[in-house]
């Protein structure tokens, strides 16, 4: 049978700063580690089980039609205390823009506002868990 994927995965994600020395700073101390690839404008980390990859980008370069407030489509990062992680966020500058919410057994959502004006969500899933397991008995 021929059937192609066509979306295999996330490649990056990009974010988008005016300040990208403070965005590096500041990100490089959330996940306790530099970012393993920089060149001027831009700058990534890879992350978690399957390293996806976060890029910040200078906002110079930005689409001309991006909103000028934080809106769009929310990624949301797998992360294993939805609450404990919400509040560090919240200490190093972020700001709510959506308090964590049970959205049934094993799901459990938040999102912040990073202080360059990205939407940063993060999430308690049980079923990226259950496929994270699966990848390891195959």
């Amino acid at each position: 049978m021929n059937n192609p994927i066509t979306l295999r995965g996330l490649s990056t994600i990009s974010f988008w700063a005016a300040d990208l020395e403070a965005a590096k700073k500041w990100y490089t101390e959330l996940f306790g580690f530099k970012p393993y690839f920089e060149r001027p404008g831009y700058f990534e980390f890879r992350l978690g089980d399957t390293q996806a990859e976060l890029g910040v980008i200078d906002s110079r370069y930005s689409p001309t039609r991006s909103a000028a407030s934080p809106a769009g489509t929310i990624v949301y990062w797998h992360v294993d205390d939805v609450k404990a992680t919400f509040e560090k966020l919240l200490t190093m500058g972020a700001t709510t823009y959506e308090e964590p919410v049970e959205r049934g057994p094993g799901f459990v959502t938040a999102t912040v506002v990073d202080p360059f004006g990205n939407i940063l969500g993060i999430m308690y899933n049980a079923h990226y868990l259950e496929v994270l397991e699966s990848l390891k008995k195959s």
